[in-house]
């Protein structure tokens, strides 16, 4: 490795946003090398050539494009983004992170739901929703997790939906089902039971409706990768262990130099560093923290990354021949009419996996993409998705939209394409959220560098990023973007701080 002498030498592991934000604002301050274990950078940000045009497999939006984002603000320097996200307009509508989209609403009995038969029951599950951010602070909360509360307040008010009426409260039931079902995919969770409700109201959404990037999402790492200088990405490295708190010195080196972290890949090579930013996801570190960091990592710090939730949220792509949809639609969302968020959802994943599904994005414009839907599925039963072929899951995609729809003849779709995350062996899901018996404390203790001693003479050993550091902005590239940039500001305080005076 370059940069002999007393130069500090960084280590990043990741190469998905938060690597790349760290690795661009370390430039020219240290010997540098970003060790990415894929085969190319973006993380989970990832764009696909599917029928026409693209696929996102991971990050999908700007959540809150807006001057506050920072995604939208680099974004718009590198003129990465269309028009309409341009508009102060868009930039200043408060959506709560619901953007409001025209929407087809198809029931499983395959007829279209009538947005006025909804929304009595979408208007209460957004009041109970924001209702949530009143506990923040709490002592003690009134139920553990924010499912409990939404079912509890839900029940209270059962007499009174529908107006009362046996087959419209029935309905507005389904419909509230479906709306905690959109929740768990846009919480990354399996179940609202297992995010956490104190905390809830700590996460902050930012204006701004939601914004698309029309070249595709991995645009943007593509052009925080050009601007880093050439040969500090090593792709295909995976990192076997990470060994801090040591005392190594480089082969063949016989200067007095010491290094006190030494990074071990899986294909056999080595990396001496003062520093690491370690930016994997955290479904990666629930698994392998224990044997990834020698030593160990502290007991805090352990058990943070096991309070913390993480989980999985995918999404299945369909090419049609000719849309079955309208034009103007932008949005197909599912209500199976039988549901209730009051009963237990079947455990049965093989007989029900596909009843998770929320419904469809339309991705627009059909010029550029052909006609094609998006489904977004999350939990337990996305898992399920993953381990069943292409065929199969085109082939109950089909059933299923030929219920929705009441046309047994509906066209197959032509292709299909989905996300895998939880089986991605660096990845391990899609993103983190707040479960019950965490709290934000413990991202925070997740974002703490390593070692804790102030006062250590080697310090900044181990820093941590990614979206599962970030305590407000969890779950989202903003969030890792920022991670990344803090931890490399870290970095360049320490190594533009005057050395202390020798002692005489």
């Amino acid at each position: 490795m370059e940069g002999g002498g007393g130069e500090r030498r960084v280590v990043a592991v990741g190469a998905g946003l938060a690597g790349l934000a760290a690795a661009g604002r370390l430039r020219g301050h240290s010997s540098l090398r970003l060790l990415e274990a894929a085969g190319g950078a973006g993380g989970r940000v990832c764009t696909r050539p599917f029928a026409s045009g693209l696929a996102e497999m991971g990050a999908h939006w700007i959540h809150g494009p807006s001057p506050g984002n920072p995604v939208f603000r680099l974004a718009t320097r590198y003129g990465l983004l269309g028009p309409e996200a341009a508009r102060e307009e868009n930039q200043r509508a408060e959506v709560g992170g619901h953007p409001p989209l025209p929407t087809a609403i198809y029931g499983s009995s395959g007829r279209t739901l009538s947005p006025q038969a909804v929304s009595e029951a979408h208007d209460l599950f957004d009041t109970l929703l924001a209702s949530t951010r009143a506990f923040l602070g709490a002592k003690e909360p009134p139920v553990p997790s924010v499912g409990q509360y939404l079912r509890a307040e839900i029940a209270r008010r059962v007499p009174a939906l529908g107006g009362g009426e046996e087959e419209a409260r029935r309905l507005q039931l389904a419909v509230l089902a479906a709306c905690l079902k959109l929740e768990c995919c846009i919480s990354g969770t399996h179940s609202m039971d297992l995010v956490a409700l104190e905390p809830f109201g700590e996460y902050i959404s930012l204006p701004g409706l939601d914004c698309t990037f029309p070249g595709g999402y991995s645009s943007l790492p593509d052009r925080m990768l050009s601007a880093l200088p050439e040969g500090v990405l090593l792709l295909n490295k995976a990192v076997k262990t990470i060994w801090w708190r040591g005392s190594f010195r480089e082969e063949g080196d016989n200067s007095a130099r010491h290094f006190p972290v030494r990074v071990e890949c899986e294909d056999g090579d080595a990396f001496l560093a003062d520093h690491v930013i370690v930016t994997v996801p955290l479904g990666f570190l629930k698994e392998h923290h224990q044997d990834f960091f020698q030593p160990p990592l502290p007991e805090q710090k352990a058990e943070a990354i096991h309070r913390l939730g993480f989980g999985t949220n995918n999404k299945i792509f369909l090419e049609f021949e000719r849309p079955f949809w309208e034009p103007h639609q932008q949005l197909i969302q599912v209500v199976w009419e039988d549901e209730s968020p009051l009963e237990e959802p079947s455990a049965d994943l093989e007989a029900n996996w596909f009843k998770k599904l929320v419904g469809f994005v339309i991705l627009q414009p059909p010029e550029q993409h052909g006609h094609v839907l998006c489904g977004f599925i999350a939990g337990k039963e996305s898992e399920y998705m993953e381990t069943l072929s292409d065929a199969e899951v085109l082939g109950t995609m089909t059933r299923v939209l030929r219920t929705l729809t009441g046309n047994p003849r509906l066209p197959a779709p032509r292709a299909v394409l989905r996300s895998r995350w939880h089986s991605a062996p660096y990845t391990r899901g899609s993103y983190s959220y707040v479960a019950v018996g965490s709290s934000g404390d413990d991202i925070d203790v997740l974002a703490q560098p390593l070692p804790e001693d102030p006062e250590d003479p080697r310090p900044l050993q181990l820093l941590f990023a990614g979206e599962a550091t970030h305590r407000t902005f969890y779950s989202t590239t903003h969030g890792a973007l920022l991670s990344g940039w803090r931890e490399a500001e870290r970095l360049n305080q320490l190594f533009e701080a005057p050395s202390p005076a020798p002692c005489l």
